[in-house]
């Protein structure tokens, strides 16, 4: 096997073989002329002691062929089985001799590669968070607990509520620490699931004693009431309300971030130093307030998810002997029996024994309808046996499940910035010091050069640092992103991630691959047209000779007739006539079944017949003749079907405005124009190679369109990977689409991908809509500060407010309807 010259300079090279197939992977480095195609999969691990399986994950490539230069280097390795590298997921994957792996990470340094270690970390664990409610809350965090001897690793992303660590210390440490900063920590393990977030109902009952209590000081202040006695009640609701974010300003302080903990706690001490009670407790009541709203409107976001998780059942009945037991799915290996019962979710993936039944897949395929499905046929976990009792053979474990693929795929699609959310949090991080120390110089240099009293600028400034706190600003990505990939994981598409969405909500033309895309991928018998004879009489003939026969053609026929109810005949002497067809004696006659050159060779009158073929073929059907040497009795055509999903598809495509859509096609330019003229295509590229659809992409770009390729995610890499965007289609039966595509359709037809479009489209609308707003409310309040007109509790306000209003407008794509 060839071996690199370079390390990285092959990436571009004008002859870079891709075996790896990085759906939707962009480098502008990457050669067009991607000569071959491979798929990672999961091999299974031989029994011997000595061989096992290592994953790793991969920094420092930069384009699909530096994962080729990777498999081909370990490859040529002695011990080293199979290797698999999945550039968009930066995975590697190597099977072989356990005493071959030592030679693994050196092998890959010196081809300009650093690889970590992902299954041997074992002290890299996963909390839930709660009470976290925009990004500075998790930098916090991850702040306080990297400044602990005992965590080596730690990242908190605020859109999940989870927080990887890797840490050498006890699990209640970590749970201790986080508790300090002011949040609620549990490890999440492998066989529990996310608990809901608590109601905090003594935080709520102090929120509703400090309101009170604010109430009472204030109505006493028009009453008669010592002044003295309202600032001991505005003093207790500081304390009450104040108490957890002051904590939690402590120790952000400690660790150096400037959350907003600090800065609504320096705000509201900073008002009871200088006389004004009432504005300090407002302040802090407010915040605590507007803290308990985010919170409660973020978790339905993160519970679209933990629903997902809820999908399949803990436990199944296990078939053992003639006796059924009821187990935990975590116990449950490949091979054993299940039994579910009509109305029963489906516990874990397998293959159908027994029983016919119809299965409600829309919790992994988003399909309404039920599929009916018998022996043979594969059923997934978390899916519904809407009728007939099933005996189902596990063909994976609980954790390799296809709706625990999906739980894994969306969280990890969650903790990935988009560009929009990047540039955001990146503003947020100079804004804040920014105006912080703004809010310094105005409390400090005005009175010092004699414009004004202390009081008057002190209190200025502690407007300015509740205008500091971005939340709003934060918050109004992630939300909107975590929500999109919520709704459109409930409806059987997969989003990778913030990036795929915002790109998803660009696009302007579809490049569709045409078999097992836009067609059905299988032949179907689409014309039969006897002559002389009965149908029913040509198929009879037909049966029976083909029956014997191995070709996809042949057993089209067969399947075709069979579902007719046709019968065979008594033939005999069958004989394959090689490249023209099949020949048997039936009752005393020798018949054929063949092509249009076989029948010309033997000289037997055509007729019309020449015309009707050499018609079908211009139609893109392979056309089969059946007769004798005597004479024609009729003429069966074959062809590839359209589906019936995909004209509902293309035109929902066409009212939410894709204006291209462009068929990719190897076949002849009559089989392209036929299924063009059934589907309402705008365009179709036929007689392609695979570097050819490659070039078709690449000009579609040119002209000025952002392009999606849509494929069945195994297939036509190349031209995926150049797209800007790739989107496989039958995820839930290939383990490859769901890892390596930008966007995966569960189900194996067009129908989600107007509704994901239209989500994406509206998910960047959200998006802008609640920057410019978050923009705009700390624009003018920044603006009301000088004149006098803004107070600290109407900053407070705004500032809740706006988070929350943001909030609830990202909520809104939880329910754009598939």
């Amino acid at each position: 096997m060839e071996k690199p010259n370079k390390a990285k300079s092959s990436c571009c090279s004008s002859n870079t073989v891709a075996l790896e197939k990085p759906i939707g992977a962009k480098s502008s480095c990457c050669s067009s002329k991607v000569e071959d195609e491979g798929q990672i999969t999961d091999i299974p691990l031989s029994s011997s002691a000595s061989e096992g399986k290592v994953v790793y994950r991969v920094h420092g490539m930069d384009c699909p062929a530096c994962a080729v230069t990777i498999e081909k280097g370990l490859s040529a390795l002695n011990g080293i089985r199979d290797v698999t590298v999945n550039y968009s997921t930066a995975k590697l994957k190597v099977v072989g001799d356990s005493g071959s792996f030592d030679q693994i990470e050196n092998h890959v340094q010196n081809l300009g590669y650093t690889l970590e270690s992902v299954e041997q970390n074992q002290n890299m664990r996963t909390y839930n968070v709660e009470g976290m409610d925009c990004g500075s809350c998790a930098k916090s965090i991850e702040n306080h607990l990297n400044t602990l001897p005992s965590v080596l690793n730690v990242s908190v992303n605020f859109s999940t509520g989870k927080m990887k660590i890797e840490h050498d210390n006890s699990v209640e440490d970590i749970v201790s620490e986080v508790a300090k900063i002011g949040y609620k920590s549990s490890l999440v393990s492998r066989n529990s699931k996310p608990t809901q977030t608590s109601t905090h109902k003594d935080g709520k009952g102090l929120i509703t004693l400090s309101g009170i209590l604010i109430a009472l000081g204030f109505i006493g202040s028009y009453n008669d009431v010592l002044p003295l006695m309202s600032n001991i009640l505005y003093a207790i609701a500081i304390l009450l309300s104040g108490y957890k974010p002051v904590k939690s300003a402590y120790y952000a302080l400690k660790s150096l971030s400037l959350d907003m903990n600090v800065l609504m706690s320096a705000a509201a001490i900073g008002a009871a130093l200088i006389g004004e009670w009432l504005e300090g407790a407002t302040v802090v009541w407010l915040f605590a307030v507007g803290i308990a709203l985010q919170n409660r409107s973020i978790e339905k976001t993160r519970n679209s998810i933990r629903n997902i998780m809820d999908l399949a059942p803990p436990e199944a009945w296990v078939l053992t002997g003639s006796e059924l037991v009821r187990k935990p799915v975590e116990e449950i290996s490949i091979g054993q029996v299940i039994v579910v019962k009509p109305g029963d979710k489906i516990p874990l993936d397998g293959e159908i024994i027994q029983g016919i039944s119809s299965i409600n897949q829309a919790p992994i395929t988003g399909e309404s309808i039920p599929v009916d499905k018998g022996m043979g046929d594969t059923v997934y976990a978390g899916t519904i046996n809407e009728s007939g009792s099933l005996e189902i053979k596990v063909t994976k474990l609980v954790a390799d499940t296809t709706i625990s693929k999906i739980i894994h795929l969306v969280e990890e699609a969650q903790e990935k910035k988009a560009p929009t959310q990047a540039f955001v949090d990146k503003f947020a991080t100079i804004y804040t010091p920014i105006v912080f120390v703004l809010a310094l110089v105005v409390m400090i240099l005005p009175p010092i050069l004699g414009l004004g009293t202390w009081g008057e600028w002190f209190y200025k400034g502690l407007e300015l640092l509740v205008v500091a706190c971005p939340c709003a600003l934060v918050i109004s990505t992630p939300v909107a992103i975590v929500s999109a990939i919520g709704n459109a994981a409930k409806n059987g598409v997969l989003i990778k991630g913030g990036t795929f969405l915002e790109t998803a909500g660009s696009i302007n033309a579809i490049a569709f691959d045409k078999t097992g895309t836009l067609t059905e991928g299988k032949p179907k018998v689409s014309e039969i047209k006897a002559l002389g004879t009965s149908d029913d009489e040509l198929l009879s003939v037909a049966l029976t000779l083909e029956d014997y026969s191995t070709h996809p053609i042949a057993k089209t026929i067969v399947n075709y007739t069979k579902d007719k109810g046709i019968q065979s005949k008594n033939g005999q002497l069958f004989k394959s006539i090689v490249g023209k067809g099949v020949q048997a004696t039936i009752d005393g006659v020798i018949h054929y079944a063949g092509n249009l050159k076989l029948f010309e060779e033997m000289n037997v009158t055509l007729g019309n017949v020449k015309t009707t073929v050499e018609e079908f073929q211009r139609q893109g059907k392979t056309v089969v003749i059946i007769g004798t040497e005597q004479k024609i009795m009729g003429i069966i055509a074959v062809s590839d079907i359209i589906r019936k999903t995909t004209v509902t598809a293309l035109n929902g495509l066409k009212q939410i405005g894709i204006n291209q859509t462009v068929m990719l096609t190897g076949d002849n330019e009559g089989t392209a124009k036929m299924i063009a003229s059934e589907a309402p295509i705008d365009r179709y590229f036929a007689e392609l190679m695979p570097e050819d659809k490659v070039s078709s992409i690449k000009q579609l770009q040119n002209e000025g369109y952002k392009v999606a390729m849509v494929g069945d995610g195994i297939n036509d890499a190349p031209a995926l990977a150049t797209a800007d965007l790739g989107i496989a289609m039958g995820g839930a039966g290939t383990d490859t689409a769901m890892e390596t595509a930008d966007i995966v359709l569960m189900a194996d037809n067009l129908e989600k991908l107007p509704h994901t479009i239209k989500l994406s489209r509206k998910a960047l609308q959200i998006i802008k809509q609640n920057i410019w707003f978050s923009l705009i409310v700390k624009f003018i309040a920044l603006a009301l500060i000088f004149p006098g007109w803004l107070t600290l509790w109407i900053a407070v306000l705004s500032d809740t407010g706006a988070a929350i209003i943001v909030i609830l407008n990202a909520l809104r794509l939880l329910k754009v309807k598939g």
